[in-house]
This record gives structure tokens, sequence and C-alpha cells, in this order.
């Protein structure tokens, strides 16, 4: 599909942000992104305008980006409770979206599809446009029309896609590869160094971009309760959307540790190296701790997040707390240094080394295809 053998690789992402969505799958896709373009590639970006969605963001890292058509009032709003919701229309008109705003363009070399509401129909609508398919996926729930598919679920085997995929499609499957930032794997090194001896001195609280039923103070009010001594510190990251933040920013200043409210930071490598514990939503950034090797509390904020606690619960890498039980269970594994020593002694390192979005570009912009 390329204009000849020097010109450059183009890619195409399809992926929404926002406030009920949440920023993971353009963030992941961003890391794709960035990772391809620095082997040439050309990127440009559909995505649907709603509120909390990453346009701006996406721009300022450098890659181009095209709106879909805005949404009628009220569809794919924070107020839907499925991915068929979020989607604001079915596969067909998403589709016809895309190749509307496509109409003209060069074809590209790959599509990359992050979104639970699109699968095989919307898909194949889109073939005429591209060379091949990519789609990142982590449920397992629907049938794909693709070439390539990526799913970092713990656990993940090739029977969970029996039926689900074409022939001939490749599955990568597993957390080595899940796609995260370069400064992951720069600061792997330090990270595992600080776990060697571990001492609880800073707490690193981490619910997402959005936190929409605002877990952030009901952690904040959990550990205000815990046995933990004041000058232990906290760091809270926040997402600019996120629409608890002045009431988060509230509550940090009354408690009785040091508290730091961060929105929309650039380093969470710096941030979860420097910290000793991470309260965290069992989502995407479960990885970027596991790579950082990272003791976690963790919470599941999402139904897609389930398997990834199990998951992590199993091995040993996290302890999972309810939501609704989090201000008995967070002092309760803090109660006492020998608690707090377990937790500290929860990281294993061996699942991830960072480098898995240079492994993924390198070979969607290779020879083997």
């Amino acid at each position: 599909m390329r204009d000849g053998p020097a010109s450059a690789p183009r890619i195409i992402f399809r992926a929404d942000a926002s406030v009920r969505i949440g920023t993971g799958h353009v963030m992941r896709c961003l890391t794709l992104a960035d990772a391809l373009r620095e082997r040439g590639a050309e990127t440009l970006f559909l995505c649907r305008p709603l509120e909390g969605d990453l346009r701006r963001q996406i721009a300022a890292r450098g890659h181009s980006v095209l709106a879909l058509p805005t949404l009628a009032p009220g569809a794919g709003s924070a107020s839907g409770s499925t991915p068929a919701d979020w989607l604001g229309t079915d596969q067909a008109g998403d589709a016809g979206d895309c190749l509307a705003v496509l109409a003209g363009a060069p074809a590209a070399d790959w599509l990359v599809v992050d979104h639970y509401a699109l699968g095989q129909e919307w898909e194949r609508r889109l073939r005429p446009v591209c060379g091949r398919i990519m789609a990142i996926d982590d449920l397992a729930d629907r049938v794909h029309d693709c070439d390539l598919l990526l799913d970092p679920g713990l656990g993940r085997v090739a029977t969970d896609y029996d039926g689900l995929l074409p022939d001939g499609a490749v599955a990568l499957l597993g957390p080595e590869y899940a796609l995260l930032r370069p400064e992951f794997a720069a600061h792997r090194a330090a990270s595992l160094a600080r776990r060697a001896k571990p001492e609880l001195r800073r707490v690193l609280v981490t619910l997402g971009g959005a936190d929409i039923d605002n877990v952030t103070c009901r952690v904040l009010d959990a550990l205000a309760a815990s046995q933990l001594p004041d000058e232990v510190s906290i760091t809270v990251v926040m997402g600019p959307s996120a629409p608890w933040l002045e009431a988060v920013r509230a509550r940090a200043a009354d408690m009785r540790f040091p508290v730091e409210v961060l929105v929309g930071v650039g380093n969470m490598a710096e941030l979860m190296t420097e910290s000793d514990l991470a309260i965290g939503a069992a989502g995407s950034t479960a990885w970027e701790r596991c790579c950082l090797g990272l003791p976690t509390i963790q919470m599941v904020l999402a139904d897609n997040q389930s398997g990834i606690a199990r998951g992590l619960e199993a091995s040993g890498m996290a302890r999972t707390v309810l939501v609704e039980n989090c201000g008995r269970d967070i002092p309760a594994l803090l109660a006492t240094t020998e608690r707090q020593n377990a937790l500290l002694q929860m990281a294993k390192t061996e699942m991830i080394d960072g480098q898995s979005a240079w492994r993924v570009a390198s070979l969607m912009t290779g020879d083997t295809w």
C-alpha cells in the first residue's frame, strides 16, 4: 500500500478517551505511535470529540489528529455504562465516519484499532483504506478481522482467541507485550535497586486519569485513618479532566501527611521509581508498576480490570482491595510494620522489561510482513 520503496510507513490509529472511557486506550496507542515515528512512520489518530478526550495531547506529541463528527447530545457521554454507549453509534456508523474523514487520503500501511466496541464488522469496512489491521484488545470477547492482535493480559493464551481471529493472524499475548513508554525501561534499574532495601516513606496514589467516582478521596480518607507515621509523604496523580480534582485538592490540604496533587504528569516512571508503595487501579498502569517492581494495593475500577487484578493477586505482585471496603482494608494492610514489610516484598520483575513498544513497532515496519 506504500507509494514506493522509499516512502514512510503510514499508520492510522482509531482510539478514544473520555471521562467515562478513561485515557488508557489512547495512551497505549500513543506509546506505540511514538515508537513507530522513531522508525520513520507517519502517524494519524482518528478520535471522537468527547468530554475529557486527549486530542490536544496527541497533537502536542507531534502526531496528526482528525476529529470524527461530534455525537448527538447524550450519545457517548459519561452517562453510558457499556463500550457501545461510549462509542455513541454502531460499528457501521463509526466506520462510515472514519471512511468519510479519510476520503481522498493515501491508504495506510497499518490501521490500529483500540476500542472495546469495535470488532470484525468495523474492521472489514475499513479494509479498503489500509494494508493491514492491528487490533489491541484485552477482553477476548469478540471476533476480529485483523492481521495482528496484541493482548497484554496476564495468563492470556492462544486458545482464548479460538474462533475470534482469522486464519493466519499473528497474536502477541501476555504482559511482555504491554506497551510502555521508553521512560519505564530507562528507570527500571534504579527502581529495582530501590526495592533492595524496602522502606515505606513515599506512597503514590493514581486511580486513573478521570476517577469519575472520586475513589481518590476515599483512599486519602483510608490513609488518614491508618497507622502510617505522619512523616510519610503521599503523591496523588490525576488527569486534567478529572471531575473531582478540586475535591481531592481540598482533602489533600486537610491531611496529616504532606500530600502533593499532580495533574497531567509527564514523568510517571520517575514518580513510580521514587515511591515505595502504590495504590492504583488495576488498569494499564499496572504494567508500568510491574516493570518498575513497585509494590501495589490495587483496586478494580472497571469491569475490564478484573482479569488483571486476579492475575496480579495470584502472582503475588499486588494486593487487591474492594472500593467499598477500602476504608477498612487499606488501614488493615498498613496496620503494623510487619504487614507493611510484607507489602514491600511483593516486587517481582521478571515479567516486563519495558521494551515491547519498540519490538512491536519493529515488527510492523520490518520486512517480515
